[in-house]
Parts: structure tokens; C-alpha cells; sequence
């Protein structure tokens, strides 16, 4: 054979070994695709790689391999869930039946995802293992220790109290971020009698306002007719004392010209003469003196 046969011949079994090697690649994708040879986990979940059902690690969120046939990955949600739990039966402490309709929010912690399988096998059998018979009993316990009333008046502090009591007594691979009491339902015939009674203490709080109103009217005329009495007596008084200082005076001037007549008795012929108009009386009874004048 001659050497540019020889090339030849090499060149064309290149060929066909990369030709091999190129189906052999694109038959191998297709195996590894075709058999789940690779993976993807979500930013909000975790996985469990699982070799022949055992667990042999976790998965973080991106892409992965993993061996085909041999291992599987389940993936487990780490992101903020709600629960939701409708008309849940109790008695209040007075022995009211009640349904509470609440909601719970919890979330899985991401490390613990691998123990979280191994133990309750999924995010279901968290919930039914470790959350729903504590959200029962203590919503049980806790709304006992509240009078119906209360627990309508006061429905902040029953609501702080039952999310408290759930918290302390969920224990395991679950975090519970919240516990909101979304309706209390009593019975159809203690509802009404809770309504009566709002009416009847309506009623009441009118009839006592109505009396308020007129006791302040009634002070206000007792205000005013004693303030007209205090103006009538302050007149009179004020007419008093001008009438005795009206006396007073008029008996101090009669004091004053007995006094002066006495001293003076010819002050009265005096003033007399001042008022004398200089007539003499058209009439006379006969012997009787002129008047007003002493003439010698």
C-alpha cells in the first residue's frame, strides 16, 4: 500500500471515530435526559437526594446531576405557607358553644429539610404530625379561659394568647410566624340575646343621658331663680337703706330747725315775713291781728 493510501485511509477512519464519538455524546444527552440524569430546584425550595430511598444529601436552588436510575431528588418548599382551619368547635369559660375559623402561618426551616423527610416525609406530614392537633387543643384551652363577652370585647389579647400557647407547644422542624383568629361564631340564639342586650344597654344609656340633661336643666333654673331672688332682695335691701337714709336724714333736719327755733323764736316770724307777698287778707274775723306782722 502506498503512503498517500495510507493517509487516506487514517483521515477516513478519523472520521469515523469522531463520527462515533459525536453520536456517542448525543446518544449519551439523550440517556441522561431521557432518564432524569440532571435536575432543577426552585429558589423557594430545597431537595432531598435520595440513592436507592436512603438519604444521601440535600440540594440547593440551581442545577444539578444526579446518577440515573439510582437517584431521585424530592423537593421540599422553604417559603411562607398558610393554614387555614375552619370552624374549630369550643365552649367559652360561661359554656357558650363556639366556632373559631383561624389561620395559621408557618414556614419549613431550609437546614433541616433532610430531617424533615427522614422523619414526617413530607411537608403535609409536618403539618398533620406537629401543627393541626396543637392549633386544636390550644385554641380549645385558650378560648375556655374567656367569658363570651370577653372574648368579642378583648379579641386582640385572646388572639395574642392563642398564637403564645401554639408557638410554645409546636415543637420540631417548623417555625410558626403567625396565628390570626379570622371570625368567632356563637350560637344563633346567644348572638341574639347578645343583641338585646346591646339594645336594652342603649336604652339605658339614653334614659340616663335624658336624666343628665334634665338635672343640669333643673340646676339651671335653680341657678336662675335664685339669681333672680338674690337681685329682688339686693333691691330691696338697696330701697331699705335709701328709705332709712331718707329718715335718717329728715329727722336729723327737723332735729336741726327745732333746734334753731329753739334758740331763735323769732325765726319764725323771720321766715315768715320772707314769705309774706305783702297782701293783706281780703277777710278778717273781727278783734283778730293782722297776720305775720307784730306792729306796736
Amino acid at each position: 500500500m502506498t503512503e498517500p493510501t495510507a493517509i487516506a485511509k487514517l483521515k477516513t477512519n478519523n472520521r469515523g471515530f469522531a463520527k462515533f464519538a459525536a453520536i456517542a455524546v448525543v446518544a449519551l444527552i439523550v440517556f441522561l435526559i431521557a432518564s432524569g440524569g440532571f435536575y432543577t430546584v426552585d429558589q423557594g425550595e430545597r431537595g432531598v437526594i435520595l440513592r436507592y430511598g436512603a438519604v444521601v444529601g440535600t440540594a440547593e436552588p440551581g442545577l444539578g446531576f444526579k446518577l440515573p436510575l439510582i437517584d431521585k431528588v424530592v423537593k421540599i418548599t422553604v417559603q411562607n405557607r398558610s393554614q387555614l382551619y375552619e370552624r374549630v368547635s369550643t365552649y367559652s369559660r360561661d359554656q357558650q358553644p363556639a366556632e373559631i375559623t383561624l389561620s395559621v402561618n408557618y414556614r419549613l426551616p431550609a437546614d433541616q429539610v433532610a430531617k424533615i423527610y427522614a422523619e414526617y416525609g413530607s411537608e403535609e406530614g409536618v403539618v398533620n404530625r406537629l401543627i393541626d392537633r396543637r392549633v386544636y387543643e390550644q385554641v380549645k384551652n385558650v378560648f375556655g379561659q374567656f367569658n363570651a363577652v370577653t372574648a368579642i370585647q378583648d379579641r386582640a389579647r385572646l388572639n395574642a394568647e392563642a398564637e403564645a400557647a401554639i408557638r410554645d407547644t409546636v415543637r420540631g422542624p417548623v417555625i410558626i410566624d403567625s396565628v390570626q383568629i379570622e371570625n368567632i361564631d356563637f350560637s344563633d340564639a346567644y348572638e341574639q340575646s347578645i343583641e338585646n342586650r346591646m339594645l336594652a344597654e342603649v336604652e339605658v344609656q339614653k334614659i340616663r343621658q335624658n336624666a343628665e340633661r334634665e338635672k343640669v336643666q333643673a340646676q339651671i333654673t335653680v341657678t336662675q331663680a335664685q339669681a333672680r331672688a338674690d337681685a329682688v332682695r339686693a333691691e330691696a335691701e338697696a330701697n331699705a337703706a335709701a328709705t332709712r337714709l331718707a329718715g335718717e336724714a329728715e329727722a336729723d333736719a327737723i332735729k336741726a330747725k327745732g333746734a334753731a327755733l329753739r334758740d331763735n323764736p323769732e325765726l319764725i316770724n323771720l321766715t315768715a315775713a320772707e314769705k309774706w307777698n305783702g297782701q293783706l287778707p281780703s277777710t278778717m274775723v273781727p278783734g283778730s291781728a293782722v297776720p305775720f306782722l307784730g306792729v306796736k
